[in-house]
């Protein structure tokens, strides 16, 4: 594989059950009965549909030749196929349900088949990051006082197992502290006191709930550990605030006590495992804040030590971190040992000002919070950047629930005009997949999750595609599409001059009224400035911006730019409506060179 360093990637995200189905006869995983027992079903959006490894595969030269450097690959773990209430059951199709941490799902494929897909990949020099979890696993572990029929204490719930704090009860009883003491001698879940042996002390796991395996699932989990009730917290629900964010179950997901060393060791050993076998690139990480500190604190060196000691120095980990506070996100890459998290500030900036919401002094805002990232964020610049993705719902759809009344022009220019400030401003842009090809979705979650393969799912066959007549209930790999185009411009550009990739970031001209734009990316060997101009208006613009001092002239690389600066260290720049201006500079920038 090439030595690049992050910044040096453009990343394609894709849930693979919704992109390409290149093996019809693994659409039910070799489960038999129906969709309930099975969890495919074509026609509805919350159960697998079809999508695979080798149609992941066969698609490598689409995804390649828009740009992309690198794929970040949705969980593709054995999951539990279906859960869910009667009535309101869907499957794991997303790969977040996971029963089996060590093999692929067999709705997407064979452990062979990922090693094909990676060494394809491989072949064109592209990269490969897993989606991983450590957080919880499936939906297995029930409490007698909720689910259990035939439970008839005094303490049966009546209602779902809300969460029950530690402050109320303690490790070392049941039912609260006047409740009837068990034959734990737990000193508490504090950094100093996770030893083996204060864990080993821990040997009844009904301090809060009575937690207990349904006959029938004792050991439908792997490794085998994990069947092991001693290594969840057994806490009830999370409403994810306080230490019920850590302890709590995450939408009835068996959350794990991640304290506990045989947990930490047991992690570390799973995805060492991954990373050796199938040479793994690196990884997005699910549900970073639900995890205590200490544990990334002996994961993340982990996995970066095991990944060099076979050849990778450059091992990618970014933490999903669901907060555009950059203060919040900041926490994780100074205390609990992240370089990176996924830029949602940058996300909730970007939409504020593209969606015409604010003015362009919002960018400026969140552009001063980069120092707090620490050191090993490198002021932004490896933070993975994104519009829109299989959660929130996609840039497009956002920006119509925005402004209802946009035209489809005006949506396609405003999607476009995203796409090209995230991959000239700082940071790695992901793109999320299908958004190159107009999807615009409904809402967030299932409804931003179409395939690009023809579908059958009737809330996504009645979208507005933008940018083509098409629509979902068709093949949708148009290379020709504008968003296509216009990405696969933008990725040459990123590609050709090193600035846009590893390049300081200089703001240059915001607005407290208005809504251009323009920031300078300087050459990280020799400091030239590369001037980037956006107007976010439906008018044209001309506008004056600083630039270096020695920057006296300028060459077009998109848009129109002055031949010359008209004074010293000023020029002026016209901008289309929801335009954006890159011009080459021929000064230099002492202070960024390297």
């Amino acid at each position: 594989m090439p030595d690049r360093i992050p910044q040096d990637e453009i990343v394609y995200f894709v849930l693979p059950d919704r992109f390409e189905n290149g093996d019809p006869s693994n659409d039910t995983g070799g489960f038999t009965g129906g969709a309930l027992q099975h969890g495919f079903d074509p026609t509805n959006k919350a159960f697998y549909l079809g999508g695979d490894l080798r149609g992941l595969t066969a698609r490598l030269d689409y995804i390649q030749s828009m740009g992309a450097t690198a794929i970040w690959l949705g969980p593709i773990f054995k999951n539990k196929p279906v859960q869910g209430a009667p009535g309101q059951e869907s499957s794991g199709y997303h790969g977040y349900w996971i029963t089996d941490f060590t093999a692929p799902d067999p709705h997407l494929g064979t452990k062979e088949d990922l090693k094909t897909f990676v060494d394809e990949a491989h072949g064109r020099g592209m990269k490969v990051y897993m989606d991983i979890i450590t957080n919880h696993t499936a939906d297995v572990i029930s409490y007698r006082e909720c689910y259990d029929p035939n439970y008839s204490g005094a303490d049966k719930v009546d209602g779902p197992c809300t969460y029950r704090s530690v402050a109320d009860f303690p490790w070392t009883t049941k039912g609260g502290p006047t409740g009837e003491p068990i034959n734990n001698r737990f000193l508490g879940d504090a950094p100093h006191v996770h030893t083996a042996e204060n864990f080993s002390n821990l040997t009844n796991s009904n301090y809060a709930y009575t937690p207990y395996i349904p006959a029938g699932e004792e050991t439908v989990k792997t490794p085998a550990w994990l069947n092991d009730l001693q290594y969840y917290h057994n806490r009830g629900e999370t409403t994810w605030a306080g230490e019920n964010s850590i302890y709590g179950d995450f939408a009835g997901l068996d959350d794990l006590f991640t304290a506990h060393p045989r947990v930490v060791d047991g992690m570390i050993e799973i995805f060492k495992d991954w990373i050796t076998e199938y040479e793994i690139d690196g990884f997005r990480i699910d549900t970073t804040r639900h995890v205590n500190p200490e544990f990334w604190q002996q994961f993340l060196p982990a996995m970066k030590d095991h990944a060099a000691s076979l050849g990778n120095p450059n091992f990618y980990m970014f933490g999903e971190v669901y907060d555009p506070d950059p203060g919040a996100l900041a926490r994780f890459t100074t205390v609990d040992g992240f370089d990176q998290v996924l830029d949602f500030g940058f996300q909730a900036a970007v939409f504020d000002v593209v969606s015409g919401k604010e003015p362009t002094s919002r960018l400026d805002t969140f552009l001063r919070a980069d120092d707090i990232y620490g050191p090993g964020a490198e002021k932004g610049l490896n933070q993975p950047t994104f519009l829109g993705n299989h959660d929130m719902g996609r840039f497009s759809g956002l920006l119509k629930a925005e402004k209802p009344s946009m035209s489809q022009t005006e949506l396609l220019a405003r999607t476009q005009l995203g796409h090209g400030l995230m991959m000239t401003m700082r940071g790695v842009p992901v793109i999320y997949s299908g958004s190159e090809q107009g999807f615009v979705s409904d809402g967030g979650d299932q409804l931003a999750r179409e395939t690009l393969f023809p579908s059958k799912v009737e809330v996504y066959n009645d979208n507005d595609l933008i940018g083509t007549d098409a629509t979902t209930a068709e093949a949708n790999f148009d290379t020709e599409h504008p968003l296509y185009r216009y990405i696969a411009d933008m990725s040459a550009l990123r590609a050709k001059h090193a600035s846009f990739r590893r390049g300081a970031m200089e703001t240059r001209l915001t607005e407290l009224d208005g809504h251009a734009f323009a920031f300078s990316r300087f050459d990280p060997i020799d400091g030239t400035e590369y001037l980037v101009v956006a107007n976010i208006s439906s008018e044209p613009r001309i506008v004056n911006t600083r630039i270096e001092p020695n920057t006296t002239q300028f060459s077009a690389l998109r848009g129109d730019c002055p031949v010359e600066a008209v004074t010293t260290a000023t020029a002026t720049v016209t901008i289309p409506a929801f335009g954006l201006t890159i011009c080459k500079g021929n000064g230099r920038a002492e202070r960024h060179i390297k």
